[in-house]
């Protein structure tokens, strides 16, 4: 666990005292503008409306029936947007630091639920950075411990990792995505590693993030990073622009992808430019490559593509494709490929292979970097079925 430092305390306090006080009176500088779907706020109570802070709307790329964990979730109004869009078979999960901000949310939730005829929501309180630790469960048992035991400092961290183990906040695995508006920046410097791996172990193989936040075009200097003020209106904390999509990349995220990113600066600072983006990263591409018996033409318009794993594939030329077995959702981001059946010699001659499953993974993808030769797969012996995949 790490140490608390006296900045990490400051920054800490500094973003807990601000946003209590906007959670009872609404403050704008803490906002970007954002344009909602106005079908969706019908259903929000104003004072959630009011006192949302945020910088994008990364609702929008959720789907019906998912379970959904909303990082910093505030007064809830992504939470009430999200519970609409993945509908009454969807399941949304809310978590924030803040009881002021819990309070509000909480209090409008079952307005929200019979305004739209459901209830898939609930709001938990934690750090996004450990998301095991429910500071409820945690309070509720430091008051169970005795006065000499709750002054012990390695007894307190006994009962927290305790706790982290029994009685975890978010499980591993149990959320199809992760979103988060405008919170992640607010986390101090060497906590941000800890958050982002914890994004990635709550999600479900092949589930994602959508993360919207503020970002940096050159790093923030240390004496912006010290200004308590710049910190809590989400300015000092922000990564670079390069540097957050390298901490999805760093967590074991594939597919990541700017699906949003605003031109104009929000905030100018010494120079420095502070505008919004909305990331959507995946996670379920786990262990070695193994090639599944097809060949990929890349499909252009470029004249090559390089995916995450280093493989490159050259435009109008067939190249063997090779993956990972692991349950990496169909809807991800890829090239523009068209996959072909491939057969060996020594295949050919015996007759058409069936694929083999996951569980028994053919020889590792040794040729990738080697041009295919097209006679084989114009073999007439062969189901010639290609496999589009991100075509037009």
């Amino acid at each position: 666990m790490n140490t608390p430092t006296k900045k990490s305390y400051t920054v800490r306090s500094s973003v807990e005292s601000r946003y209590a006080d906007a959670a009872k009176a609404p403050e704008a500088a803490l906002c970007c503008p954002v344009d909602y779907d106005p079908k969706w706020l019908e259903a929000i109570p104003e004072e959630v409306i009011e006192k949302d802070y945020g910088c994008g709307d990364p609702s929008k790329w959720l789907q019906p029936g998912e379970t959904v964990l909303d990082l910093g979730s505030g007064t809830g109004k992504i939470c009430f947007i999200a519970s609409q869009v993945v509908g009454a078979k969807g399941r949304v999960i809310g978590v924030d630091m803040t009881n002021e901000m819990l309070e509000v949310a909480r209090r409008n939730a079952p307005v929200v639920a019979e305004r739209i005829g459901f209830s898939n929501t609930e709001f938990r309180k934690g750090r996004i950075q450990d998301l095991r630790l429910d500071l409820e469960a945690f309070d509720a048992a430091m008051r169970e411990l005795p006065a000499d035991a709750a002054r012990d400092y390695l007894a307190i961290e006994d009962l927290a990792a305790d706790l982290r183990v029994k009685q975890p906040l978010v499980q591993d695995d149990s959320v199809d995505v992760v979103v988060s508006n405008c919170v992640l920046n607010l986390v101090e410097p060497e906590e941000k590693p800890r958050l982002f791996n914890e994004l990635f172990r709550v999600l479900k193989k092949g589930g994602r993030a959508v993360i919207s936040d503020i970002v940096s075009d050159e790093p923030v200097p240390e004496h912006l990073r010290q200004d308590a003020t710049l910190w809590s209106g989400c300015i000092s904390g922000a990564l670079t622009e390069q540097g957050f999509l390298k901490a999805f990349d760093h967590a074991g995220f594939h597919g990541i992808e700017l699906v949003k990113f605003e031109s104009e600066p929000w905030q100018t600072v010494e120079g420095i430019e502070f505008r919004s983006v909305t990331v959507q990263a995946w996670k379920g591409k786990i262990g070695p490559c193994y090639e599944k018996g097809q060949a990929a033409i890349y499909l252009g318009p470029y004249a090559e593509v390089r995916d995450d794993d280093g493989h490159r594939y050259p435009g109008a030329s067939a190249w063997p494709y090779a993956t990972r077995p692991s349950a990496f959702s169909k809807t991800a981001p890829r090239p523009r490929l068209c996959l072909l059946p491939r057969r060996s010699t020594r295949a050919l001659r015996r007759g058409p292979a069936l694929p083999l499953p996951d569980r028994h993974p053919p020889p590792p993808a040794r040729d990738q970097g080697r041009r295919r030769h097209p006679r084989p797969r114009r073999n007439q012996r062969w189901p010639q079925r290609p496999v589009l995949l991100n075509a037009p």
